[in-house]
């Protein structure tokens, strides 16, 4: 069976799926049939910032500590094929004993934490459309390396996994709900340790869908994607990352948040506690998130986003200095890839639907 016909029946299990995590299931079992593994991890990814966010499916491995430690070592240690790399190389997969010329232990993250559970290979590759990466996937083999073909059968999946996983990120109808959240805070010590929360965090915390966790002196357990996000903080305060300590992270109703922390700086420039700040996603985050879930270019989003504010055809050819004709071509390119026949339509399919009502007046985030 050639890799075109593995990855087709692959693909066809993946469309059937009614969502991200069942896209997963339903991707990794058919893809154990061709290319056998042991263990594997599959997660979203924030396609502006490419960190993990929900939802993330463990398959034969530790869900609590192990899988925080495995992304503060992705984060924060020397390793080969770090994903932030892998988004961007030419081949969107790779195998560690490949990589290194079958010197695993090259990498920390394999000394450290994979050699102890007894895993030979690892096989990663970013789910991506272009350069925005919508998932990763990690597979782990116990008895044999990887093989050439094998990681390419897996690379021939990235963009049309990316392609199904990009959907989900579109609007869906939700639940009216009274208020809008205020923020939430949690503080971190130098070590990584939460050492305080505020009501609001608690809250919004409250509303994330299942998936790995660990337990902390808070009395609650804290999701990976916003450890993720904390350690991302770090790995920038450290310079070892350029990117944006920043996720947006669906809830279990269907609506977004965006988590960000930074690193604070304490006496004498040492580092210090990591603030990190989650609430609802607000029109910059979701203008974005939107436009990579329905595939818009940057000019189709401004002009997008300026039909919003109910501005006309003869006025975005001004601002933008192109014809009207060129922005009515451009706008059924836009109906088109949302499903749409009208500007108001368009407005409530790529905004309106994704925001959380106004605060209630008077309500004011706890210290």
């Amino acid at each position: 069976m050639t890799n075109g016909v593995m990855t087709n029946g692959v693909v066809a299990a993946a469309e059937r799926a009614a969502d991200a995590y069942e896209l997963f299931g339903r991707a990794s079992a058919g893809l154990r049939r061709q290319l056998p593994f042991d263990a594997a991890v599959w997660t979203a990814a924030d396609p502006e910032t490419g960190l993990i966010t929900a939802p993330m499916r463990v398959e034969n491995l530790g869900t609590g500590e192990g899988c925080a430690e495995y992304w503060q070592s992705e984060l924060l240690e020397e390793n080969v094929l770090p994903f932030r790399e892998l988004a961007r190389a030419p081949v969107p997969a790779a195998g560690l004993r490949a990589a290194t010329g079958d010197l695993p232990a090259r990498s920390s993250r394999f000394r450290r934490l994979l050699l102890g559970q007894g895993v030979h290979d690892e096989l990663r590759a970013v789910l991506r459309i272009g350069d925005r990466p919508w998932g990763l996937v990690s597979l782990f083999r116990t008895a044999e390396a990887f093989r050439p073909n094998e990681v390419t059968l897996l690379a021939g999946l990235s963009r049309p996994l990316a392609e199904r996983l990009r959907t989900f990120a579109r609007p869906r109808e939700v639940e009216p709900r009274a208020g809008r959240p205020g923020p939430g805070l949690v503080l971190f010590d130098a070590s990584g340790e939460a050492t305080s929360v505020n009501d609001e965090a608690r809250h919004l915390l409250s509303l994330l869908p299942q998936g790995p966790s660990f337990p902390t002196p808070l009395g609650l357990r804290l999701p990976i994607w916003v450890i993720g996000t904390a350690l991302q903080a770090r790995a920038v305060a450290g310079g070892r990352d350029h990117g944006a300590a920043r996720v947006r992270i669906r809830t279990a109703e269907g609506r977004w948040l965006t988590c960000h922390a930074s690193c604070l700086t304490a006496a004498g420039g040492r580092p210090g506690p990591v603030a990190l700040v989650i609430e609802p996603a607000g029109p910059a985050d979701l203008g974005v998130l939107v436009a990579d879930a329905y595939g818009l270019t940057s000019r189709e989003l401004q002009i997008t986003q300026l039909v919003a504010r109910g501005t006309t055809t003869g006025e975005i050819a001004s601002t933008l200095f192109i014809s009207p004709h060129t922005v009515r071509d451009h706008l059924k390119a836009v109906f088109t890839k949302a499903g749409v026949t009208t500007r108001g339509e368009l407005t409530a399919r790529l905004f309106t639907e994704h925001y959380w009502p106004v605060a209630e007046a008077g309500r004011r985030p706890t210290a």
